[in-house]
Parts: C-alpha cells; structure tokens; sequence
C-alpha cells in the first residue's frame, strides 16, 4: 500500500495534518492514510563528553542508579535505556574533537586534509535513511543545530579542518548535509514549497537574512484556513479534536518564533543611548532557541514530514557561553577540560546536566502527544549522546548513550544494556535502520546487528 496523508494546500505552502482516524481527505486529493502511526528516529548530538562519575551507575538491568547526570530523566526511567561499551575505534588517538563529530553516526575513518577536500570516511546512519526511504515523506530528513559552521583548519588539535566538527550529517564522505540554524526558516521548511537554502554557512544576524524574514510572516495556517475548516467539518469527533489539537500547535510554534524576533523592552538610560533589543533571526535566550528547535522537530514528526532527524547541540569543540547557568562562568569546551579541579568540574557538570534537562522536554512532549494507540515518542527512537565518554580527558570508549522510546513495540526501554566491550556503535545504527526498514549486511565498522534491545 502506498503512503498517503492528507495534505492541505495553499499558496507556496504544503502542510500534511496529523494520522487521522475516520480517513477523510480534502478537496485536493488528499492522500490514503497509513493504517498505523509510522516510526521516526531522532539523533541528538551533545559536544564536548560528560563527567564518567556522574553519567555511569552502579546497578544492573532495571536495578541501577540514577546518576546526577541523569537526574532530570528520573521521571522518564522507564521511557530510556542507558546503552553501554559502544564505541567507533576509527576515531582513536587522532584528535580530541572533530574528526569524532560525523563518525559519530558512520564510524568512518575521517581524512586529515587542507579543508578543500572534506573525507568524512562515510555516510551518517541518518542520510542512509533519507536515501532510502526518504520519498516517503515531504521531507527526507530535517537536520538542526544551534552553531554556525566554523571554517579553518584547527592546527592546535591535529590539523583537521574545523567544518568536520561543525556538520553531524554526512550524504556520503565529502557531502557534509547543512543543518538549520534559524528556528523560523526551520519551521518553514516543513510547511512551505518556496523554500530558502539552509543558512548554517550565513550569517543569521545579516541584514540580508533579517530582512528576508521579516518581510515573509505570513502564517502558515492563514494559507491554508478554508481547507482546514473543509477537513475539519468532515472528521470524526475525535479527528476534530485531534486537528484542532495540531492547528494550535501550529499557531503556538509560530507565535514563539514571531515573539522571539520581535525587540524586546529593557531599561533605557537617559539620553540617546537606547537599550531596546535589536530584531534578531536567532533568540538571545539559548534555552529559547534549543526549545524551539526542538518543538519544530517534534511538530515535524508529528505530521509526517519527516522521519529522520538529527540535531546538533553544538559543534565538535563548542564554545558556547553558559555563564546564565548559576554558578557558571564560562564556555562549554573551556570547562570540560577542568583537570579535575572541583570548581571547574562542578560547572563543566551544570552544563552536562542542563543538556539533558532539555532532553526530559523532548521526552516528555512526545510522551504526552498521543498518537493512535500509543504516544509518539512510542512510536520513536531517539538516541542522544556524545562523541567522547570524558571531555577532559578525550576517551572514546564506552560512549555516554541513551535510547529512548519503544520503536514501535521494537524496543524495551527502562534498562541498563551491557554490550560486550568495545563493541562497534555501528551495530546499534544497523539495528536502527533494521527497525526502519532499511536492511543492510554491514554499516561502517559494524561486525554485525546489535542485539538485546526488544
């Protein structure tokens, strides 16, 4: 049976609705429904590794400890589980950072070059997907970030150019996928047909860009309204609710993304010096962008407009400022090399710790977004963690991993799984995709399909 959705149309403007359940199709043609909710995978990256102490329990199967790291997911226990002793050997010894950030999803061997000749060493678990079963949806693949790209080749740490640290998805070794920046033309992306170029390489604060999005604000759901309403009167009663569940999402996004452009009142000082914040295409609040980001991934998955994403927390070697964390006065990468001193390390952890804050959110939206008989995040597996188990002391083995949702019934959260030591993370994406649809004899390094995950 082929997939069919229904899709609401308007000028330069494409929106598929939710899985409904009655069937019932616009005026357009809508499309025939799935008959059960699809499986999305989600791929977050968190840069610069944890604190071991704080991230591995003591404890084993569904009898361990939370650790401090993993204290916000606490009311999430049974909706994760923690995976162990994977690793990508390829990435040992040759730099701190970057050539681990697109082998993360590989396991390729990443090239040292000049920067004019990227080899990322293979394709990401993720664009794997996209080329196979990317037609499926509007979009194959919707890759975020919260970090420009940075150029240059980093001669401190081994001589790798800096744009291997700066992409998470890689269409094949020497195509990097650009990931979106800018919370409003992410949104855009998967609702719009005249579509911008991703700007992760533009400036998002450039007049240009501003200027661009300031005079295209046209909601998406203004566009589409008349077919809404047409839809809507044809559903089921739990349909309507369902549509007027997502509409308001829709709505709830865009009035987020509009306030948080918008300049902002501050104190103003006498004369004519004026405070008042600038028109920004990117959130002055870091927690304001990453939330964002996240809520368009989530809407994304919700109306099948993609099946795959991944987001990047940041950069290889991220230097974003977390000094609006109390106690914190610093960049991330700065304070994760703390040599032990336990008031570095202490801050280095807030930050470790407020990552996986953000992650309970996601969790937790998609937990509570029910979707046919079970919930979304039912219906997921998203994987979060880090490239580096120590980002002191650079080591890459037993990488800090977790697995959350129940993959369509194909997966058994609320555990503690133990690979064997050294295991290839690649037998964990070969595992994914298996669960995706995608059946593949071997992916990077992998020396078979992880198992003890059901």
């Amino acid at each position: 049976m082929q997939t069919r959705r229904n899709i609401l149309r308007g000028l330069g403007v494409a929106m598929a609705t939710p899985w409904l359940e009655s069937g019932v199709f616009g005026a357009t043609g809508g499309v025939e429904r799935l008959s059960a909710p699809p499986l999305r995978l989600a791929c977050l990256f968190m840069p610069n590794g944890v604190w071991p102490d704080h991230w591995t329990p003591a404890g084993d199967g569904e009898d361990y400890e939370i650790t401090p790291h993993l204290k916000p997911l606490e009311g999430l226990r049974s909706e994760f589980m923690l995976l162990e002793n994977l690793w990508n050997k390829n990435t040992v010894g040759r730099n701190g950072h970057w050539p681990k950030v697109p082998a993360w999803l590989s396991g390729g061997f990443v090239e040292r070059t000049t920067g004019g000749d990227l080899d990322a060493g293979g394709t990401t678990v993720d664009q794997m997907l996209a080329q196979r079963i990317g037609h499926q949806t509007p979009l194959p693949s919707l890759e975020i970030g919260c970090d420009a790209p940075r150029t240059g080749i980093d001669t401190a740490g081994g001589g790798f150019p800096r744009a291997l640290g700066s992409f998470l998805s890689w269409a094949d070794p020497k195509t990097p996928v650009a990931k979106e920046i800018v919370p409003q033309l992410a949104f855009d992306r998967l609702f719009r047909n005249k579509r911008r170029p991703v700007v992760s390489g533009m400036n998002p604060q450039s007049p240009e860009m501003l200027g661009s999005l300031q005079r295209d604000d046209s909601s998406v759901l203004d566009v589409v309204l008349e077919q809404a309403r047409s839809l809507r009167a044809k559903g089921s009663k739990g349909d309507q609710a369902r549509l007027d569940e997502y509409f308001e999402s829709v709505r709830s996004v865009e009035r987020r993304l509009e306030a948080s452009m918008k300049p902002q009142k501050r104190w103003i000082n006498e004369g004519k010096f004026p405070l008042d914040r600038p028109v920004a295409g990117i959130p002055e609040s870091h927690l304001e962008h990453v939330r964002l980001m996240m809520d368009i991934m989530v809407l994304a998955f919700w109306t099948d407009t993609t099946r795959v994403s991944t987001f990047m927390l940041g950069d290889a070697q991220s230097s974003h400022d977390y000094s609006f964390l109390p106690g914190v006065k610093g960049n991330f990468h700065g304070l994760s090399h703390h040599r032990d001193i336990p008031e570095t390390r202490a801050q280095y952890e807030a930050i470790i710790d407020w990552h996986t804050t953000q992650l309970a959110y996601l969790l937790n939206k998609m937990k509570n977004l029910k979707e046919g008989e079970g919930s979304l995040l039912d219906h997921s597996m998203v994987l979060f963690g880090s490239s580096l188990k120590c980002g002191n002391r650079h080591i890459e083995e037993n990488l800090p991993l977790l697995l959350a949702g129940r993959g369509n019934g194909t997966l058994r959260p609320g555990r503690r799984v133990r690979f064997e030591k050294k295991t290839p993370f690649c037998n964990l994406h070969l595992a994914l995709m298996e669960r995706m649809g995608v059946k593949e004899e071997a992916f990077g390094d992998s020396t078979g399909v992880a198992q003890g995950l059901g």
